[in-house]
């Protein structure tokens, strides 16, 4: 169900932002775009949403520029979607500062020299903010897969089955 429209300040930017991001599963489909999902079926059996909800959200995202719906059936982040990848990353960095006890569960490193890059998106290394293009995402020591070789790979690769 959307979030009610009538808000003290309808002026708000974050009020607007989250009638479109902000719903349950929402953050996580958008999350998951970027981890290289791009097919409903992928999206439903990643993250466990029931189907109509999953049908909701995507429609939603794809009304409000967020993805593009491909007649081959695949979901792509649009320019404006990429520019999530912030949002995205900073609530990556907020959950492992707070609810990691187990240590990060993903690693973000700069594919060009593999710098770590830090919660603000910048490298460890050159010290440039990284474009999502160029990160490498990798299992951390507090994924639920363990830090397993070979599973590295680059932000938006689509995954295959």
């Amino acid at each position: 169900m959307p979030l009610p429209s009538t808000y003290p300040d309808p002026d708000c930017s974050i009020a607007r932002a989250l009638e479109v991001v902000g719903e349950r599963w929402t953050l996580m489909i958008v999350r998951d775009a970027f981890f290289g999902v791009r097919r409903f079926g992928d999206f439903a059996t990643q993250l466990g949403v029931p189907r109509a909800i999953l049908s909701t959200r995507l429609r939603l995202l794809v009304e409000h520029g967020v993805f593009a719906h491909a007649d081959d059936g695949e979901y792509t982040l649009t320019e404006k979607g990429l520019t999530l990848w912030p949002v995205v990353r900073s609530l990556l960095a907020w959950g492992d500062q707070h609810y990691a006890p187990a240590g990060v569960s993903r690693i973000l490193r700069h594919d060009l020299d593999a710098g770590l890059i830090d919660g603000d998106g910048r490298c460890a290394e050159c010290g440039l903010v990284v474009p999502v293009p160029e990160i490498r995402l990798e299992r951390g020591p507090g994924h639920s897969g363990g830090s397993a070789p070979g599973t590295s790979r680059l932000l938006l690769e689509p995954v295959t089955r």
